[in-house]
């Protein structure tokens, strides 16, 4: 069972390392609406098919009042690297405490081949300009999924 916050309810704080040496905090990101990705791996098929789906349709989120933002358990090294080769151009959080990752209830064990194992469910949210969580995808599958998203971002008000 995951703890991923309900729609309706207030977004968990955060205030953890991005790429490029920077930070970023959900109380930074006030006043606009935040699309919170989870993801396993930087440079990954699914994860980079992913990421560059969420770039591409970067201008249309920020006309919508919306910031992109990726999370996942690597290192901001790696991230700088994830950024680099595929020409991302938003901020990706580097939860190597899973810190981040358990609050919004993403960090789950999964199983492949018949072996548990500890990591990210592909999750994602999108969050009002107040801070509460308007929708909620889990077990995300990329395909159309950055569209869809960006959809619910143009509607909600």
């Amino acid at each position: 069972m995951s703890n991923i916050p309900a729609a309706g309810t207030k977004a968990p704080a955060f205030d953890l390392p991005t790429d490029g040496g920077g930070k970023l905090s959900l109380k930074a990101l006030k006043g606009k609406k935040v699309v919170l990705y989870f993801y396993p791996k930087d440079d990954t098929s699914g994860c980079t098919r992913e990421a560059i789906d969420f770039n591409g349709l970067k201008a249309d989120f920020e006309k919508a009042g919306a910031v992109v933002v990726g999370v996942s358990p690597d290192s901001t090294a790696s991230h700088d690297k994830f950024k680099k080769k595929h020409g991302l151009d938003f901020a990706l959080i580097a939860d190597e405490e899973k810190s981040m990752l358990e609050a919004y209830g993403v960090w789950v064990e999964k199983s492949m081949y018949g072996r548990k194992y500890m990591g990210v469910e592909r999750t994602t949210l999108l969050i009002d300009a107040g801070g509460k969580v308007a929708r909620v995808w889990s077990k995300v599958k990329v395909p159309g999924h950055a569209q869809e998203v960006l959809e619910a971002a143009q509607a909600l008000a």
